[in-house]
């Protein structure tokens, strides 16, 4: 029999306690693999960051839709080679955005707009968000300003408009010619230089004087394209009436057809100021026989060049005047013009004018010396018969009695009757 060890008394506690643990299991190679520690960082990596990716994509998004901050529709302007931290400012201060100008630089890489952010005045519209206010800037579709240039002006006097609208940069460098700028509506961003304007309303004037000689009446006398330009101007300073300038323009073809001279109050103001173009004041005797390039009362045909801008409507008029045999027009006292073929039908109608203006006199003063007199309603009929006649301005209107002689009207374009100078037809 073999002997068992002797059992040595133990507390109930240590009885229940094994008398050995047993040693932990060992890790496997490939646990061991560094590989295999390096892979499971790597995941452990990757999953962390996906879900943070996932985050900043949402809060991205809800970023860039969330409607922004502005209560109303708003202009704001980006300057030039502004950069993105520049245009974030502008924005943020305009009230146009309301995140952190690092915020917006974010949205701009997230919709790889880097390089696209263009300079200009641009329209937000109310609660534009960070998308839509990105977008806006990326397109490039800037505020567009209406100028409008009206008919009649003289280069200078469109030059000098151009130069008081504060839309506009740089100066012009040279006075375009007259009659080379279509008067017209146009739109520009803000910045345009006054160059580009000058240029872009010569080539639309160039385009458009050429699609009207080519559909120009084969009547008319005109040899030129340069000529038709002349004869519009004349016919944009008589009249401003839509209806009459084709009547205006019979009348100025049949005077040249007839070789009668125009005689057109416009060119004696265009020769004695030039690009000026007003006067300030009546036209006086003398100025009437004074001797000028542009002088329709002293030489035959039509003056050397243009006196104005005309625009399209006295263009079309002048290549395609109206069937008329009219020689004469006087004003009719309602803003338009009586047409008429005969002068004595015309001096009637002068006279018509004269009995007309002669009611509505308020105001008497002395006349200078050197005004022209006009004919009064019961005064001798003019032995100066012009093609036109209009009528006076009744605030700057001399009374019309025989002696001292009143001063001529004071208005742009309005014709003098002077009665001592030799002419062929009454105005």
């Amino acid at each position: 029999m073999s002997e068992r060890p002797p059992i040595s008394p133990r507390s109930p506690r240590a009885a229940l306690e094994p008398e050995q643990v047993p040693p932990p299991p060992r890790r496997s190679e490939r646990a061991r693999n560094p590989f295999v520690v390096v892979g499971n960082a790597i995941f452990t990596i990757l999953i962390i960051l996906m879900i943070g990716a996932g985050g900043a994509y949402y809060y991205g998004r809800q970023m860039l839709e969330t409607p922004g901050p502005l209560k109303e529709d708003k202009v704001v302007n980006i300057p030039t080679r502004a950069g993105k931290r520049d245009i974030a400012d502008v924005l943020l201060r305009e009230g146009v955005i309301s995140v952190n100008p690092w915020a917006f630089i974010g949205g701009v890489f997230a919709l790889k707009a880097s390089s696209d952010l263009k300079p200009g005045e641009y329209s937000f519209q109310k609660n534009a968000s960070l998308r839509d206010v990105i977008g806006t800037i990326v397109e490039g579709k800037v505020v567009q300003h209406s100028v409008t240039i009206p008919e009649g002006l003289t280069s200078e006097q469109i030059v000098a408009r151009l130069t008081d609208n504060d839309i506009f940069a740089g100066a012009v460098r040279e006075l375009p010619r007259e009659g080379t700028l279509l008067p017209e509506t146009y739109k520009f961003p803000r910045g345009t230089t006054r160059e580009q304007v000058i240029q872009r309303m010569q080539q639309t004037q160039k385009r458009v004087l050429a699609e009207i000689w080519e559909r120009r009446n084969a009547d008319v006398l005109v040899k030129s394209p340069e000529q038709l330009v002349t004869l519009a101007s004349i016919v944009e300073k008589e009249t401003g009436r839509a209806d009459e300038r084709s009547r205006v323009a019979a009348v100025f073809t049949n005077r040249l057809r007839q070789r009668i001279k125009l005689q057109s109050d416009p060119t004696i103001i265009y020769g004695l100021v030039g690009g000026k173009g007003t006067l300030g004041r009546p036209i006086k005797r003398s100025e009437i026989t004074q001797p000028s390039p542009y002088n329709t009362y002293v030489i035959e045909g039509l003056p050397p060049g243009p006196i104005a801008n005309p625009g399209r409507a006295s263009l079309e008029a002048a290549a395609n005047p109206a069937r008329t045999r009219d020689l004469f027009f006087v004003a009719d006292g309602t803003g338009g013009h009586t047409f008429t073929e005969t002068y004595d039908a015309h001096q009637k109608n002068v006279v018509k004018l004269r009995a007309l203006e002669k009611q509505i006199q308020n105001d008497t003063a002395e006349p200078s010396e050197d005004a022209a007199p006009p004919t009064a309603a019961g005064a001798p009929v003019d032995s100066n018969p012009t093609a036109t006649t209009r009528p006076a301005a009744p605030a700057k209107r001399q009374p019309t009695r025989p002696a001292p002689p009143a001063t001529a009207p004071a208005r742009q374009g309005a014709a003098q009757q002077p009665t001592t100078v030799p002419a062929v037809a009454q105005r």
